[in-house]
């Protein structure tokens, strides 16, 4: 039996294989509410063979999102899109579907990658934004407000309604997003916190606001159904994170009660020089926090394109689930077709059994074309 393929328990939720399709930003949401795109492109991914599908990046208040075509979670019209949503792949497929609660801090306020590369919103759409340090992401980016103690106040209650409200549109899981740069990144990485308070200056410190929003999560997201944590491994820059303040901070994580711990990297530091054209890039970031925490669940991310290539990190001991993204949207079937690689059922469902491997002549051939 492929590794791949062995059912896992994360917490509450066993997922019947280990692939995870990560969390991909659509921006494609009207005022936070999920559209038209996203029925199609959520419905898909639950029919891609995968064990679980977590969808993009949600902000958790207005000026939490990344841009102002991003999904959110604060509102009933939001809560009722994604219930339906919900609802309705649950006619046609059990896989569990989670959503990743997010705040973009000093790097919200843009707009989608296709206009203007992704920069600063007009000032017709733009918004105030917040980090842990009055530092812009860039130069010729807006200088976000360092949030004091009112506003941190206002975040973690926002992340708390979020999840309540992601409880009651039926989702099976909540990873909670402290990478990327985004806000949580922002004040782990001392790049970007220039704080001198308790919230600044010592890894110590500087986890104390990230894991105060990760205790009431926790408080909050029922212990029936699975919480995990997105962050970084490393910021690709010199003085930046490092693996071992990643496995301290994941380490703090689990202790909490989180049932898995996401290693990904980058997006804090515009200038860094990230080696994505590289296969596995990010698999090192969570080897090593599963070095360190062992009884962790632990997925890795990052290039990870060909079946066997997730099968032998997995062998080797390096995580415990493998998360893919583009990789899907180039095929949807990936899951479905990793399965054929690896020798096991592919586990399609039953209306399109009659176009796999088993039935239909044309399979070997319209892989090799």
């Amino acid at each position: 039996m492929s590794l791949l393929f062995t059912p896992r328990a994360v917490g509450p939720l066993t997922l019947r294989n280990r692939i995870v399709i990560a969390p991909m930003c659509q921006y494609s949401a009207v005022d936070g509410v999920p559209q038209p795109w996203h029925v199609q492109h959520i419905g898909r991914l639950a029919l891609s063979g995968a064990g679980l599908v977590i969808i993009e990046a949600t902000g958790v208040e207005a000026a939490g999102r990344i841009s102002w075509a991003d999904t959110g979670l604060w509102n009933d019209e939001q809560e009722a899109a994604f219930a339906r949503i919900i609802r309705d792949i649950r006619t046609y497929s059990d896989t569990p579907i989670g959503v990743q609660l997010a705040h973009a801090g000093r790097k919200a306020s843009t707009n989608p990658p296709w206009i203007d590369r992704g920069g600063p919103a007009p000032s017709d759409k733009a918004w105030e934004t917040f980090s842990a340090s009055a530092q812009p992401y860039r130069d010729d980016w807006h200088t976000p407000t360092a949030l004091d103690q009112a506003g941190m106040d206002r975040v973690v209650a926002a992340f708390v309604d979020a999840a309540t409200r992601a409880d009651r549109a039926g989702f099976d899981l909540v990873e909670l997003h402290a990478a990327h740069g985004y806000l949580l990144t922002q004040f782990l990485s001392p790049l970007s916190n220039e704080r001198t308070d308790e919230f600044g200056g010592p890894l110590e410190n500087r986890m104390r606001f990230p894991l105060r929003v990760a205790q009431a999560l926790r408080d909050a997201w029922p212990r029936a159904k699975a919480l995990g944590a997105r962050f970084n491994g490393s910021d690709w820059t010199e003085g930046g994170i490092t693996p071992d303040e990643a496995a301290v901070f994941g380490r703090a994580l689990h202790d909490m009660g989180y049932d898995y711990l996401h290693l990904t990297s980058g997006g804090n530091v515009a200038s860094a020089r990230i080696p994505g054209d590289q296969p596995g890039y990010q698999v090192p970031f969570a080897e090593a926090v599963k070095g360190a925490v062992p009884e962790a669940n632990v997925m890795a991310v990052g290039l990870i394109v060909d079946p066997h290539q997730a099968e032998a990190l997995l062998a080797e001991g390096k995580a415990d689930l493998v998360a893919v993204a583009r990789a899907v949207l180039d095929d949807p079937n990936w899951g479905h077709h990793a399965a054929v690689a690896l020798g096991t059922a592919e586990g399609l469902p039953v209306q399109y059994e009659r176009a796999g491997a088993e039935h239909w002549p044309g399979y070997a051939a319209a892989r090799s074309a």
